[in-house]
């Protein structure tokens, strides 16, 4: 089946957790995607913020922290937020079918904003170019930066993510 056959209205939303890691400086964390074949963002040098699928009968804030410590071994965390709302981005027409095995046409994102309270030696992204490495290099990001380094289509996602969390900054 190519995607010009898939109608992706059919198609549903893949359940999902996004992570907003801030630093003591206010600087949000931002990894380096894995170039994989067939990686659901396509090629590209995309960063973006830890996220990842909700497991069955796993709760959104359970995942979140799943998601964050198996994609940058972070623990040392609090959480600060979360987006009261599930938020969608569809995938573009030349990955419909392709990511996630075919079933999606986008994701459905809760979001959730953290405090790191480690050190920058806490994280670990993985051995490269292990099977399950989501990232190959990390930075801290202004959010001033943020939706400039992701992938296009997410970037609405991104702005939304910010308008949400944006008091959070205005907090001693």
């Amino acid at each position: 089946m190519t995607d010009a056959t898939i109608d992706p209205t059919a198609l549903g939303y893949r359940p999902c957790v996004g992570v907003m890691v801030i630093n003591r400086a206010g600087l949000i964390w931002v990894g380096q995607r894995a170039d994989a074949p067939g990686d659901a963002e396509g090629r590209g040098t995309w960063w973006q913020m830890p996220q990842g699928g909700i497991d069955e009968n796993e709760d959104p804030r359970g995942a979140a922290l799943r998601e964050l410590s198996e994609e940058t071994a972070i623990k040392s965390v609090e959480i600060l937020a979360e987006t009261p709302d599930w938020l969608t981005y569809d995938l573009p027409a030349h990955l419909v079918g392709k990511a996630w095995g075919g079933r999606y046409r986008g994701q459905r994102q809760k979001w959730f904003a953290l405090r790191f309270l480690g050190d920058d030696s806490e994280v670990d992204l993985g051995l490269p170019g292990t099977p399950n490495a989501e990232f190959v290099a990390w930075r801290w990001c202004h959010r001033a930066e943020l939706t400039s380094s992701v992938v296009p289509f997410k970037r609405d996602v991104y702005e939304e993510v910010l308008r949400h969390f944006e008091p959070l900054w205005a907090r001693p």
